[in-house]
């Protein structure tokens, strides 16, 4: 065990709080999905941090921790150093903008990739005890690997234990077909990566998830749920909408509905788009436009719409999860942003155990 390290027995913040396994730093935060999970485990979230002034509110209002609207690649180190509290564990917690790395990005350069190199230089000037980090699986191959192995050599020669893996959230209990690289570092020892809790036929399924929820019509919204409400559809989507299947494509639809760039042979590989989700299997990958019926496999199995912002949230958060202060109105774009970006509360739940047992192993 490296003895520069914190005791890793748990004690309180104060005498007004539950003890907390470890005071923990979220950087690109977002709407505080990672943290919530973190939060719902028994750890300390003491701070996230997000250039995006739009997430203050979900974050500090699910998290009971401060904001930071900071950009990370010019925060100074002493301010989140200070954050932490003394005593506990500290960890550094954090999801760079994945789109850079993404199979979406069609090769465009993107210097938020560069964001990754930020966090890696906090993680070299703080030192926090544990830090984990989530992007897309494709985070390994960008630019041949270098960024990816970059990250991980500059942990290793500041002396943290490596580990990582590839989670698909469906055996989290994830109701969605997503896969994400995760990576736990630890000045202690080997942390070890996030254990399954679902096999394939225990898999939560479209249905379990949204079922339940009032049936809308294209563009109508649930007056007892704000974020039940879904996007309206031309007449021309109404009838390509009624043309989809479950699992399905825009290869499903007579010639005469098909989109003029799906005509061409460029667009002949986007076979994912213009789909309906299927009842009995895990949801797509939300992305931050999963409200449109053209941008995924984002059609409702049966109601000829979208899906709503409401079905989004339920695939990603829980239920009470608030992403805008009530009355406020709601702009699907904005919310839906914050929705897609989230880190599945539950994905964050399963990293954040695997923290804990981690720490408990150590403390033996």
């Amino acid at each position: 065990m490296n003895q520069a390290a914190v005791s890793l027995k748990r004690r309180p913040r104060s005498q007004a709080q539950s003890l907390s396994y470890g005071s923990v730093v979220d950087l690109f935060c977002g709407a505080g999905g990672l943290s919530h999970g973190f939060k719902l485990e028994g750890f300390d979230v003491v701070a996230g941090v997000d250039i995006d002034e739009k997430c203050r509110f979900p974050f500090e209002t699910n998290n009971d921790a401060p904001f930071l609207p900071l950009d990370v690649a010019s925060i100074d180190p002493k301010e989140l150093n200070d954050r932490f509290v003394p005593g506990v564990p500290r960890i550094l917690v954090g999801c760079a903008p994945c789109q850079p790395f993404s199979k979406y990005s069609q090769g465009r350069e993107d210097g938020r990739w560069q964001l990754l190199e930020h966090f890696s230089r906090l993680i070299c000037e703080i030192k926090p005890d544990i830090v984990s980090m989530e992007n897309v699986p494709r985070l390994q191959k960008f630019k041949d690997a270098s960024v990816f192995h970059a990250f991980v050599r500059a942990l290793r020669n500041n002396d943290y234990f490596v580990d990582w893996t590839v989670a698909y959230c469906p055996d989290f209990g994830i109701p969605q077909s997503r896969s994400r690289l995760v990576l736990l570092a630890s000045r202690y020892g080997p942390p070890g990566v996030p254990t399954p809790t679902h096999t394939t036929e225990r898999y939560v399924t479209v249905r379990q998830t949204i079922g339940s929820l009032k049936p809308l019509t294209a563009g109508e919204a649930d007056a007892d749920d704000p974020l039940h409400r879904c996007s309206a559809l031309s007449s021309t989507n109404v009838t390509r909408m009624k043309a989809s299947k479950p699992g399905g494509s825009w290869r499903d639809w007579d010639g005469d509905l098909v989109t003029d760039c799906h005509r061409k042979e460029s667009g002949q590989g986007y076979s994912s788009v213009y789909g309906r989700m299927e009842w009995d299997q895990p949801a797509p990958t939300m992305t931050t436009q999963f409200f449109g019926f053209g941008n995924g496999r984002f059609g409702h199995p049966e109601q000829d719409r979208a899906i709503s912002l409401r079905e989004g949230v339920d695939t990603d958060v829980p239920p009470d999860y608030a992403f805008v202060p009530e009355g406020q109105r709601i702009e699907m774009k904005s919310v839906g942003r914050l929705i897609g970006n989230a880190v599945p509360v539950d994905l964050g739940r399963a990293i954040a155990r695997r923290i804990k047992d981690h720490l408990e192993e150590c403390s033996k």
